[in-house]
């Protein structure tokens, strides 16, 4: 997977001067650490319609009672609704987008934001923090499966993780679609993410197990590749939690039971245990066992993502 990765971008965290006062919001994660690996589509929905910059402020105005019943109005009193020119506008973008690995948003925007957007009564300042931007919410409803984050919660070392390995499985499987699909490939696939999908949800992993299980009752395999990948995907969205690290971790030292001495087995076990209890980083025991899996190769764990799910170089499980 040495290609770049197609990511898409709010032109904004990119650095772009776009916003509505003339600004930015360039994203350091984005623009330093990530940009390596990954092709950039930069795009500023509110550009993009025609409005300059800068630019009256705009926001999402209550239009309803049922959940994304909102407008997009400039924010001055009467302003203009622009709500129908930026909804069609988004659905002729999104539709040229499915090649898309995972998206970075822009926090709060009306058009980009992908929660919590104030969304104002339409004839008073009151609002609520309960919105989603027009852009977002119909980049989410064409593809549910996309990795979604906002920049703001980039800066979170979990959901950083969580978000990039969610983009690298899905470059992963759309080459396997894009290439060519057989049961067999997919097969593999599944069987080389095992232990990365046992990590994030034990009770998914399983159902999914069942899913694959029953591949050879589906007429199409292309419908049942694209099922696969809504299920995957929403597996992969699940938080990996330091206990299911540890249940994972344990698991592989079962396969160096009888090569190892008692007293590597010990330091391995401490040293599971100690990043079971916050002391040391996820890293810590992966670098063990990876050390022992060159000196005891083992053909199954030599293939599993769970080692590798992403560049080494983008340091992100030596915070977790």
């Amino acid at each position: 997977m040495s290609e770049k990765i197609p990511v898409g971008i709010s032109a904004c965290l990119l650095g772009n001067s776009v916003r509505f006062d003339g600004g930015h919001k360039r994203l350091a994660f984005a623009t330093d650490d990530l940009a390596p690996y990954v092709r950039y589509e930069p795009i500023c929905p509110e550009m993009a319609i025609g409005l300059p910059t800068p630019r009256p402020a705009l926001r999402l105005v209550k239009a309803g009672e049922e959940e994304g019943e909102v407008a997009l109005c400039f924010s001055k009193e009467g302003g203009e609704d622009i709500t129908d020119r930026m909804r069609g506008w988004s659905a002729d973008r999104v539709a040229s987008l499915h090649h898309l690995c995972g998206y970075v948003l822009c926090a709060k925007s009306p058009s980009c934001g992908m929660e919590r957007v104030r969304v104002y009564e339409p004839d008073n300042n009151n609002n609520r923090k309960a919105g989603m931007g027009i852009f977002a919410r119909e980049l989410q409803r064409e593809m549910p499966w996309l990795p979604m984050e906002e920049d703001g919660r980039l800066h979170d070392d979990v959901l950083r993780e969580n978000f990039v390995g969610r983009v690298y499985a899905l470059h992963e499987f759309n080459q396997l679609m894009n290439e060519g699909l057989s049961r067999f490939e997919l097969m593999e696939f599944h069987t080389r993410y095992k232990l990365l999908l046992l990590s994030h949800h034990q009770d998914e992993y399983r159902e999914l197990g069942r899913f694959v299980a029953k591949m050879s009752e589906w007429d199409s395999l292309e419908d049942y590749a694209v099922e696969y990948r809504s299920r995957l995907m929403r597996l992969l969205s699940y938080r990996a939690s330091r206990q299911n690290h540890t249940n994972v971790l344990m698991h592989v030292q079962g396969y160096f039971r009888e090569q190892l001495k008692p007293a590597q087995r010990q330091e391995l076990t401490q040293l599971i245990d100690r990043y079971r209890k916050g002391v040391q980083p996820l890293l810590a025991p992966i670098t063990l066992l990876k050390h022992y899996m060159a000196e005891y190769p083992h053909p199954w764990l030599a293939k599993q993502r769970y080692f590798d799910p992403y560049p080494e170089a983008l340091r992100l499980r030596y915070g977790n």
